[in-house]
């Protein structure tokens, strides 16, 4: 057996063990199997829990995070002591209501706070699996927090929901699982990857893999890390999550500390300063490879082509009530790629209710103050627990 070590690289943006949340540990006869053929064993989930689990089990709401984010959905973010991502959803009293519901937010397979990914030690070599980690899939991720689901003795799941990757994973779990999910709320995402998403994403993977400190993956065993490239990465991505009204508004062409062009290249302008704050920050809390890999699984999203080319088919036998939601200046994923997952699903003959909400905050404003969003997650969530039993 190889002697385990510890990365030399300091671990801030790796959750230490007190600030990972719950964790369940798979062992060695629990492996997961994965669509590139290859079985992970072991591996851990790290996870965030909200609320009480009624007598019955039947109140769980599980919620699937995006790319940037991670296991803390509300509360205080351990590492970045700000709030969670989705504090406007998720809390006493708010939508999803913790006082109702037992809210249940997994850290996806190949993060970086505290689920086994490429960060983490290879138990067969004792160093960071990095590049041997194997290449994940949304499929994979829903598989592994079913395997948690059944650690945790819960069969059924009152809804499901997340924007974004969130949203893909949610509609995996109807296809992979139906028969554990009685209602579905994806929320601004896709059922398969543009092209157009793949190459913004691809650019941020050369971005990462061109900085001279990623070394081939490997960065962890020399204690540096490709901070410049990770940035840019973040920087391209953040820009998909706006709307250029949104950037009108809240920079226009507004310059930074500053009454004069300099005629240089530093941030000269607002909009400038913010990216590479955006940049900054998120080096701190995320793992490089952990982008890559994240990112991939997101390219190979193709939930049709998991059933020969027909959406639809995915839906194939599910009772699962659905509500799809999508925002008007979201050019990252439009509202006509939410319709077609409605449409699909209408097909398959579930219960779908569509909404197109008006905003102009682009793709992010699932994750911010939207009274409309608020009200329309309410008002299903209400219903569904209503049909339920569940007061």
């Amino acid at each position: 057996m190889a002697e385990t070590v510890e990365p030399l690289f300091p671990r801030p943006l790796l959750a230490p063990e007190a600030a990972r949340g719950s964790a369940f540990r798979f062992g060695a006869s629990e492996p997961l199997t994965l669509d590139c053929g290859r079985t992970l064993a072991p591996f851990t989930i790290a996870y965030m829990a909200y609320g009480k689990l009624n007598a019955a089990r039947s109140n769980t709401i599980l919620v699937c995070h995006a790319l940037s984010g991670d296991q803390f959905a509300s509360g205080m973010h351990p590492v970045t002591s700000r709030p969670g991502w989705w504090e406007t959803m998720v809390g006493p009293g708010k939508p999803i209501d913790t006082n109702r519901y037992f809210v249940l937010c997994p850290n996806v397979i190949g993060g970086c706070m505290g689920t086994t990914g490429p960060a983490e030690i290879d138990p067969a070599t004792g160093k960071p699996y990095a590049l041997d980690f194997p290449v994940v899939t949304v499929r994979d991720m829903v598989r592994a927090q079913a395997m948690l689901l059944d650690a945790l003795g819960i069969e059924k799941v009152l809804s499901v929901t997340g924007g974004s990757m969130g949203g893909m994973q949610a509609l995996q779990w109807v296809a992979s699982y139906p028969e554990r999910i009685v209602s579905a709320m994806p929320i601004a995402t896709s059922a398969r990857h543009t092209a157009q998403n793949i190459a913004f994403h691809e650019v941020g993977r050369r971005a990462i893999m061109a900085d001279a400190d990623w070394r081939g993956g490997n960065y962890l065993l020399d204690g540096v890390q490709p901070s410049q490239g990770l940035a840019v990465a973040r920087m391209i991505g953040h820009i998909t999550y706006l709307s250029e009204a949104a950037l009108a508004r809240k920079f226009g062409r507004a310059l930074q500390d500053r009454d004069a062009l300099s005629f240089g290249f530093g941030p000269d302008f607002q909009v400038e300063s913010y990216l590479q704050h955006q940049g900054s920050t998120f080096v701190n809390r995320f793992d490089a490879n952990s982008y890559l890999y994240i990112t991939r699984a997101m390219d190979y999203f193709d939930l049709a082509a998991q059933y020969g080319g027909d959406l639809s088919a995915a839906f194939a036998g599910a009772r699962t009530r659905f509500l799809c939601l999508s925002f008007t200046s979201d050019w990252l994923f439009p509202t006509a790629e939410n319709r077609l997952i409605a449409d699909a699903a209408a097909a398959a003959g579930t219960e779908v209710a569509f909404r197109e909400i008006a905003s102009d905050r682009g793709h992010d404003a699932f994750l911010l103050d939207e009274p409309e969003l608020f009200a329309a997650v309410r008002a299903f969530l209400d219903s569904v627990a209503a049909e339920r039993g569940i007061v």
